[in-house]
């Protein structure tokens, strides 16, 4: 059952629609459907359907599509195939977005989308791909494909298959499904485009040409589609996968108006991710939809079990693949006790360094720094007069190779250079000038008392800096790490308990928080760099701030640093000038 192209002269008005469940929650945890709207055009949806339902799927008996899947799979597919107007040979809504956990037949749903289209195309020579992350991803992606031609005698005399190529092709009309990595995917010209596990993509600096690319050729082809099919990172989101996951959300919600765009998100409300519900078995069909079918209750029952006994990255990576929780910071094992709390404690958004001179009565500064692939970090600390409540404000520097080493992390990490927060740089020098004029801007405002930093490293260089831009050398003070540290950690644990501390809910120090392990020693508790898992520098910075801090200094009196002008002072500024004057 072919498609039809695209008619003369359309026969009547297109229709009025919307992306948006903003009661998604509602509906999730009452197990209703989360599709906004009906399909566009009913009779293509069901034409296509008639198709996609009488595939065979080989894991499940022999049965054909339309009878061992759900009712939500059923949805998406005609909502997927009816936004499609034969009148016009144009797609309406031309990308849609599907975040559901492990095992709930996402491989399959891509290989009977994908045939349906190609069976379905009206378009000669016409290509489609399924593109993958890596060629693992790509195997485990064409192999449903190749499941469900050989498994029906006349879909397999009408398609003919290059398994080694990992492309089928259509013998009438000469298109083309293939599924191919990224590094494939220059100058496609596909029309119908599948993006497989999209958050693989997030840790790939490149994915943004790679997906522009694998894309591209629906700018001829009206009647093509993206579909992005993902689970949740084992980490947290970054790069692509960040943003088109915030996108989807925004949309879904009813924030940002797409109607081009439909998501289908099987995630855990808010409300139910704060309480943990998580933890309650029988909540986990929210994220599992095809829970009794394609995911059995049991095993997600007795893995949980073994890797909440492993804890750490065993449990958060269970979690966020079976369950679809998106990582968080109290997750591990081994994290810092301060970390759970450090989040909610993020209720200054829009803090700036300015604001918070203004605000404060007495700064301190921390600076850390190490290797040539480490970070820099810079943290100040104000104190607000009355409440006593710290406000934390952090930047951080890195040398552009260190995103070469750490290519894993790359991607995040420009996401925190794009936020302001992190400075990536040709020449670390330039980040040493940086920092020592941001200490400057804290001097200048009267109210620093100390800045603080590990003697060891490259602080010979920094300090060097700092004196040569103008810093009062009696303000500086090296500061113990290690076991030496341990005071302060409790310390701004408390502070971050009792809702003594604010900051403004930077991603960049997330991420920091979350890498963050500590170890015992004796009676001591340590954090270190060795010990955790990425980058950490601004969070030891913002310790050696606070151990500056918990000195209590007194407030200090700008007003009395600057004497009353007379009109002799003012006399001897016209005749000498500002420099002088000052």
């Amino acid at each position: 059952m072919v498609s039809r192209g695209p008619l003369k002269a359309p026969g009547r008005p297109e229709p009025v629609w919307t992306t948006a469940c903003p009661d998604w929650a509602e509906r999730i945890v009452a197990g209703r459907s989360l599709i906004p709207c009906a399909p566009l055009f009913p009779q293509e949806a069901a034409d296509a359907l008639a198709v996609f339902n009488s595939l065979r799927i080989v894991d499940a008996a022999g049965q054909l599509v339309g009878e061992a899947t759900l009712p939500w799979i059923q949805e998406f597919a005609a909502t997927i195939f009816g936004a499609y107007n034969p009148e016009t040979g144009r797609r309406l809504i031309t990308e849609f977005f599907l975040s559901v956990a492990k095992k709930n037949w996402k491989s399959g749903f891509a290989a009977g989308v994908m045939l349906t289209m190609l069976i379905r195309n009206w378009r000669r020579s016409a290509d489609l791909s399924i593109l993958a992350p890596t060629k693992d991803v790509a195997d485990k992606a064409f192999g449903p494909v190749l499941d469900m031609i050989r498994a029906d005698n006349q879909l397999y005399r009408l398609l003919h298959v290059r398994e080694s190529q990992r492309q089928v092709t259509h013998r009438t009309m000469g298109a083309t499904l293939a599924v191919i990595t990224g590094d494939s995917a220059t100058g496609s010209k596909a029309g119908v485009v599948l993006i497989d596990e999209l958050w693989e993509f997030g840790y790939q600096a490149d994915a943004a040409d790679v997906l522009r690319e694998a894309t591209g050729g629906l700018a001829s082809r009206p009647e093509g589609f993206v579909l992005y099919l993902t689970t949740q990172s084992d980490k947290p989101p970054a790069g692509l996968f960040k943003e088109k996951l915030r996108f989807a959300r925004a949309v879904r919600d009813g924030k940002i108006l797409a109607p081009w765009f439909l998501p289908l998100l099987y995630e855990y409300p808010e409300l139910l991710l704060k309480a943990e519900a998580w933890r309650d078995s029988a909540t986990w069909r929210i994220t599992n939809p095809n829970l009794g079918v394609s995911v059995s209750q049991d095993f997600l029952e007795r893995k949980f079990r073994e890797n909440e006994e492993l804890g750490g990255e065993h449990f958060s990576g269970f979690l966020a693949k079976h369950l679809n929780v998106e990582p968080g910071n109290a997750l591990r094992a081994d994290h810092w006790a301060g970390a759970p709390d450090w989040i909610t404690c993020g209720t200054e958004p829009d803090l700036s360094l300015a604001q918070l001179l203004e605000r404060c009565d007495v700064v301190t500064v921390g600076i850390d720094a190490g290797g040539t692939n480490d970070w820099m970090g810079l943290a100040v600390i104000g104190r607000e007069p009355g409440t006593l409540r710290w406000l934390v404000w952090t930047r951080a520097w890195v040398h552009r190779k260190a995103l070469e080493y750490f290519k894993d992390e790359a991607a995040r990490w420009l996401d925190f250079a794009a936020d302001g927060d992190l400075v990536i740089l040709e020449k670390m020098e330039a980040g040493h000038a940086e920092l020592a004029q941001l200490a400057v801007k804290v001097q200048d405002s009267g109210k620093l008392v100390k800045i603080g930093m590990d003697p060891a490293g490259t602080a010979k260089i920094i300090h060097e800096t700092l004196i040569f831009a103008g810093i009062d050398e009696q303000l500086l003070i090296g500061i113990g790490q290690g076991f030496r540290l341990t005071g302060v950690i409790k310390l701004v644990e408390l502070k971050l308990v009792g809702g003594g501390l604010a900051h403004p809910g930077q991603a960049m120090m997330d991420y920091c928080v979350a890498n963050a392990r500590t170890e015992s020693r004796g009676n001591a508790t340590i954090i270190t760099k060795a010990a955790s898992k990425g980058k950490v520098d601004p969070l030891l910075a913002v310790l050696d701030a606070a151990e500056c801090m918990a000195l209590a200094p007194p407030p200090v009196d700008v007003d009395a640093l600057i004497p009353p002008a007379d009109d002799a002072d003012v006399a001897a500024h016209a005749q000498s000038g500002p420099a002088e004057f000052w």
